[in-house]
């Protein structure tokens, strides 16, 4: 763009960004605590994913920051090896990220079936409010998804002051007031309003309330100065790398964030009718940033739908808006750092609850039934495998079920043998692919073809055929070539379809 151009797009891009900014702010507070990491770590993200990504992104409308997607395995990660070692984890994430994007690996990423990913997608979601509706009474989320359902009771009955005196029911009402103002807001809106986000009116009425009663409530720790919340890389932590279990957890945490930042890069090119997504650039730009919040101790960052739905909807044209946004947030942090102090944590957890809540996405679950039942039990495999086990073990469920139907799909053949005019010829036709899950079938078919036979195998309804299926057909063609037997195959046609090179057997015909 040149000088007049940003002149002229200016003022746009600057409500678009004050927007975004707005949606953005809670979000990103919200999502560190569901991620068992301090707010400060969260804003930390989302000013990297304005400024650094939103400056060399591929996808120039998407909005970048801390997702709900990934809380539920930095809290994991978190849980099991410590804080100091999330930033190794990131940084080598980032990197992956980086060559992928480099090698123009992009489009791969987005070969995840929709099953799998509404699937996590709504694991996730129910793994979020399972843990957020602990903070919503001011209390601890457990480590697992079952251990927080089996907790709740207890929770409630520690926040009400019947039997013992608690002040945890007055923090459950500021959450539960903001996922009814966000609701409501949602639903009743007026046009006039529709830039301002539910979220950001929830938690600021909620947060004034708090403060004319006086409620005695956690609230937001954010230090005054932000450069307290950089826990900066130790470059003895990489050599922790070494480990296993932290080189699968870097890659499964690239391969999630990736994939989730061009669904939504995808989903955002559906929105607008300006500059397409370039997904490689976009996988780069994402693999910097996470390399940068490593090195920094932050989040992981992916690219976000409803801040980038907010960017789209509010006008937003070009990159500044993006980039602006992470401005407004390191403005806000260090000129009125004391404004969040004063945030009810539960107020945080009611917008994470709304949104695990809106994760589960029933319609998505229906609409995969229009492609049979196997994409809805992938979908229910996956959310359930992910609640009852862990985010990575769901994951690889989804993809195993996934590749379960496309080999049963593969595996398909149907076979039948029909008599010709001629006297003594039969043909054996076969339909869809002869792989080796069908020489059973295809030898108990030809042990019923009558000696002295001339048959016929046709392929023009064959996608493929191995070389198992192939080596049974010329070895019954030797073996009953004795008894007057002849086996006539479209050689021509069976080159396209055999894996690998064709062989002359005595007794194919052409």
């Amino acid at each position: 763009m040149n000088k007049t151009q940003i002149k002229a797009a200016l003022p746009r891009e600057l409500l678009a960004s004050v927007v975004v900014f707005l949606v953005a702010l809670p979000l990103c507070m919200g999502i560190a605590i569901a991620s068992g990491m301090p707010p400060a770590k969260g804003l930390i993200t989302g000013i990297i994913g304005g400024i650094v990504v939103g400056w060399l992104a591929g996808s120039p409308l998407q909005v970048s920051g801390p997702a709900a997607g990934l809380a539920v395995l930095v809290f994991e990660l978190v849980r099991q090896h410590g804080v100091a070692m999330l930033g190794p984890i990131l940084l080598l994430a980032g990197l992956l990220q980086l060559l992928a994007g480099r090698l123009r690996l992009g489009c791969w990423f987005r070969v995840t079936a929709p099953a799998v990913v509404y699937g996590m997608l709504a694991g996730i979601g129910v793994l979020i409010v399972l843990s957020q509706v602990h903070v919503l009474f001011d209390s601890a989320p457990q480590p697992s998804g079952l251990a927080n359902l089996v907790a709740f009771p207890a929770t409630v009955s520690q926040a009400l002051p019947f039997e013992q005196p608690g002040d945890g029911w007055k923090a459950a009402l500021l959450g539960l007031g903001t996922i009814g103002l966000m609701w409501a807001w949602e639903r009743f809106r007026p046009q006039a309003l529709r830039f301002v986000p539910g979220a950001l009116l929830g938690v600021a009425v909620m947060t004034v309330v708090s403060i004319w009663l006086a409620l005695p409530v956690n609230r937001v720790q954010v230090p005054a100065d932000l450069s307290e919340a950089i826990d900066w890389l130790r470059p003895t932590d990489l050599l922790n790398l070494a480990d296993p279990h932290l080189l699968v957890a870097a890659f499964a945490l690239a391969f999630i964030a990736s994939a989730e930042t061009l669904l939504s890069a995808a989903a955002v090119d559906r929105m607008h009718n300006g500059q397409r997504s370039d997904f490689d650039r976009e996988l780069s730009a994402q693999g910097l940033g996470n390399m940068l919040c490593g090195l920094l101790g932050a989040l992981p960052m992916t690219g976000v739908i409803v801040r980038s739905s907010a960017n789209v909807q509010a006008g937003a044209r070009t990159r500044l808006s993006a980039i602006l946004h992470g401005v407004w947030l390191l403005a806000f942090v260090v000129v009125l750092s004391s404004v969040l102090q004063q945030i009810p944590v539960a107020s945080l957890a009611g917008v994470l609850v709304y949104t695990g809540i809106k994760l589960v996405n029933f319609k998505a679950f229906k609409d995969l039934g229009r492609y049979g039942r196997m994409p809805m039990f992938t979908y229910a495999a996956t959310a359930l495998a992910i609640i009852l086990t862990d985010l990575l073990t769901g994951v690889l469920l989804g993809f195993a079920l996934t590749l379960l139907k496309l080999a049963l799909k593969a595996a398909r053949l149907k076979i039948s043998v029909v008599s010709l005019e001629a006297a003594g010829h039969l043909e054996l036709r076969m339909s869809g692919s002869a792989t080796f899950l069908k020489v059973p079938a295809l030898a108990r078919a030809l042990e019923g073809i009558p000696a002295g036979t001339t048959l016929h195998v046709p392929l023009a309804n064959l996608s493929y055929i191995d070389h198992s299926c192939l080596e049974l057909l010329e070895d019954w063609g030797r073996a009953n070539a004795g008894n007057g037997s002849r086996l006539l195959i479209e050689q021509r046609r069976l080159k396209r379809r055999v894996e690998g090179r064709v062989r002359t057997t005595v007794g194919l015909g052409t």
